[in-house]
């Protein structure tokens, strides 16, 4: 499977997936870290990659997205953006509707 087939299938599969540095538990900069602090504010249910365990994919996933920098939050498949566009959205009450649109709100 190729670098690509491998973030579509994980695109696919998960219907909010974070890529970032480090884990939710032990994030490895401070953008990541705010973008699972604004997740776990919105009660959200995701995935997460932690784009240093896999060198490859991080490379792959910045012209995949378009995208240069990380955390790159996905939601049903498409990209919303990183941390900065995700504090704009949260703020706006926005970020909130959209994980719920995806059914990714725990209960």
């Amino acid at each position: 499977m190729s670098v690509i087939e491998r973030i579509q299938s994980q695109l696919e599969s998960n219907p909010v997936i974070l890529y970032m540095k480090g884990s939710p538990d032990f994030p490895q900069c401070g953008f990541s870290g705010q973008a699972v602090h604004i997740l776990d504010a919105c009660s959200a249910k995701y995935a997460y990659v932690n784009i240093f365990e896999d060198p490859e994919l991080r490379e792959a996933l910045k012209s995949y997205s378009n995208w240069p920098t990380y955390p790159q939050l996905y939601i049903a498949g498409e990209l919303v953006g990183g941390c900065d566009i995700m504090i704009d959205l949260y703020q706006k009450g926005e970020l909130a509707k959209m994980l719920s649109a995806a059914n990714s709100v725990a209960e």
